[in-house]
């Protein structure tokens, strides 16, 4: 049977500008191309998990413009459940502008508009969706109150909770960590918050024993194109990356969260399998261009899942 899958987050849209390289201050660059695709962290994430094969609701708000139905609808279109994507009429939709290098790096300026509003209220109005679920995600793209009261929320009725602590904050709220099941971060965010700085093993056991101390005793650290490290009661280990050649890294970690989400059992057991399948979505997914239309699908992940 899928899981079921409640991501409360961000939608963005996302103007993607192709440039060679990041400009030096006080320089002009010509771009060399440039496009608009729907974004935002949860929302990508969400993605992700209905594609990989999870029944996947969405919990966020939008503005009153052009941009709300756009975004709407690139749910709707992989059969992600909108019926608590709410509209604020006072701020405009999120926002994101991508400097895409030639080399495949990326760096994201992001305007939070209606994303900002996500309340307590949103979170009570989907308490039905959230008690059916098997996973709810969030990230740091939609006020940190509204997510605590959200897990506190799930964890009230077993539902297991996933934090992917993005963009980084060096300190998270006791109260949220208490209500995390499983954290989520990057190499740089988990340097962030634990102020380790990942570099090798070591490192990596050095964080683990951190965020253990924090309360957070399921741990996965993202590494780029090396692949994950994870670390819980039982253990931890390494799981590599596959190696491809990386057009466009937009979107590769919460591809990573969504495919994950759309595996792991909610006790974790097949933690190790869940990475293995989550590398390989990501790794489809840096070989294409843009955030959304980069995420593959359940059958591209099989094709690909050897």
């Amino acid at each position: 049977m899928a899981n079921k899958v409640v991501v409360l987050g961000s939608l963005n849209m996302d103007s993607i500008l192709r440039i060679p390289r990041l400009p030096l201050g006080g320089e002009t660059m010509e771009m060399t191309d440039k496009s608009s695709a729907p974004g935002g962290k949860g929302a990508n994430q969400a993605v992700a998990a209905a594609r990989a094969g999870a029944q996947t609701s969405f919990i966020g708000k939008v503005g009153a413009d052009d941009a709300a139905e756009v975004l709407r609808d690139a749910l709707k279109s992989d059969n992600i459940s909108v019926e608590h994507v709410t509209t604020d009429e006072q701020r405009g939709s999120g926002q994101a502008f991508i400097l895409l290098q030639e080399s495949g790096q990326n760096s994201i300026l992001v305007y939070a508009g209606s994303n900002q509003s996500l309340s307590k209220a949103d979170v009570d109005a989907a308490k039905d969706v959230i008690k059916d679920a098997d996973f709810l995600i969030s990230q740091f793209e939609t006020p940190i109150e509204t997510t605590t009261y959200a897990f506190e929320c799930a964890q009230s009725v077993g539902v297991t909770t996933i934090l992917n602590p993005a963009p980084a904050i060096p300190t998270i709220p006791a109260d949220l960590l208490k209500v995390t099941d499983l954290i989520a971060p990057n190499e740089t965010e988990s340097a962030t918050i634990t102020g380790i700085e990942v570099t090798d093993d070591a490192s990596m056991l050095l964080n683990a024993a951190k965020f253990a101390q924090m309360g957070c005793k399921e741990l996965i650290i993202t590494v780029g194109a090396r692949g994950a490290f994870y670390a819980n009661q039982n253990g931890s280990g390494f799981v590599d990356a596959f190696k491809v050649k990386a057009v466009d890294t937009t979107a590769a970690g919460d591809t990573f969260l969504g495919a994950l989400s759309s595996q792991l059992k909610p006790d974790f057991s097949n933690m190790r399998e869940a990475i293995t399948f989550a590398n390989h979505a990501s790794s489809i997914t840096v070989q294409r261009l843009g955030a959304q239309p980069s995420i593959p699908t359940l059958d591209e992940i099989k094709a690909e899942y050897k």
